[in-house]
């Protein structure tokens, strides 16, 4: 019982200076009644207290205000005639308080064990993303580096983008992508396609970049086979671009872009894009083997900065439905340190689209220095 009138006290001091405008309306529907004409009954206009606080309050609070409802029905009964507490009128009155008001607290009950249903479910998947999307290193081999999710849906706030990092012997291995679907079977199908990822440059058995695109291709056909998912397996797919960056700063670094925006590679206030010359499709929707992939070359001097992104970026859309113009946006700043990079155009897109991304969005800003 104490446990209660402390759930309720809690309630009751959560949302206080709002409790306010309910009780507040039971004092005048109350006065309003007792003066009224003795045809004229106000007591209905009772049931609008423990609904106003359904609407923002918990369930011990709103079975509080129910009762003050009920409780006030009879005062009214009271001050007009003692005789008409008895009456039908006020008894049915009554009645329909007490039905509205068990209603009403029950919704309350069931609306609180949805929410925490869902922040179990919230808190489960976030977690596994976090462990799937971990912040990338600040610095990797000859490389300063940036990374960032953004979430499209500030309630679930896990999606399908993906992106990773790791090392060969000699090069720094670079994935970012954008699984079909969210939640929590996207996540799964990321985590999958970044353990195959790291698999392959695992040292003393590295792939090279072509023959990792074909065991990725190969990763996402994997549930192909799985009876439990052969509905959905149809419609996996991951649109990616993979780099390899050696630590030689004059050597050529190497770039499959598979379904992907292509990289923009920033050079003395200049932005070019890395279009693919064979661009592949995403990956799980068909090359067969290491030689169906084109590997393209492209120079990574000291002090140049490459930017990776996923379409959430270029179609965010402005209240006009403009897409946002990410090449002319950051052709004009100076400082495009990766950190700094990666903040302002974080902000600039959040002001382009009026604060909310209309889907997720990963980003990787990294930039060479001598080694």
């Amino acid at each position: 019982m104490s446990l209660r009138f402390a759930d309720l006290r809690r309630s009751l001091r959560e949302s206080s200076w709002m409790l306010a405008v309910p009780l507040a309306w039971l004092v005048v529907v109350v006065v309003a009644d007792v003066l009224a004409p003795p045809h004229i009954h106000l007591g209905p206009l009772l049931v609008a207290a423990p609904a106003i606080t359904a609407s923002f309050a918990g369930t011990w609070a709103t079975g509080f205000v129910a009762v003050l409802a009920v409780a006030a029905q009879a005062l009214i009964a009271v001050l007009r005639d003692r005789r008409e507490l008895f009456s039908s009128n006020h008894e049915a009155q009554i009645a329909a308080l007490v039905v509205v008001g068990i209603s009403l607290v029950w919704y309350c009950v069931l609306r609180e064990r949805r929410s925490r249903e869902l922040s179990r479910v919230r808190h489960v998947s976030e977690s596994a993303q976090r462990l799937t999307l971990r912040p990338l290193p600040q610095r990797i081999g000859p490389l300063r580096v940036a990374s960032l999710y953004l979430s499209a849906d500030a309630d679930a706030r896990i999606g399908g983008d993906v992106y990773g990092a790791t090392r060969t012997r000699d090069s720094t291995r670079l994935m970012i992508g954008d699984v079909r679907g969210k939640g929590i079977s996207a996540v799964g199908d990321a985590a999958l396609a970044l353990g195959v990822f790291r698999a392959t440059a695992a040292v003393g058995r590295e792939a090279d970049l072509a023959e990792t695109a074909a065991l990725l291709d190969d990763s996402v056909g994997w549930s192909l086979g799985d009876p439990l998912a052969e509905e959905q397996a149809q419609e996996i797919f991951i649109t990616a671009s993979l780099l390899d960056i050696p630590d030689g700063e004059r050597a050529a670094a190497s770039l499959i872009v598979c379904g992907h925006p292509p990289p923009l590679l920033l050079r003395g206030g200049r932005v070019t894009a890395l279009e693919p010359h064979k661009p592949a499709p995403p990956l799980g929707l068909g090359k067969t083997g290491p030689a169906g992939y084109h590997v393209d070359a492209f120079e990574l001097a000291a002090g140049d900065v490459l930017l990776l992104y996923t379409d959430g970026i270029t179609e965010a859309r402005d209240a006009a439905g403009r897409f946002y113009p990410l090449t002319d946006r950051i052709s004009g700043w100076t400082d495009s340190a990766p950190q700094t990079l990666i903040e302002r155009l974080r902000d600039d897109v959040r002001r382009h689209v009026g604060g909310r991304l209309g889907d997720d969005a990963a980003l990787i800003a990294l930039q060479r220095e001598p080694w």
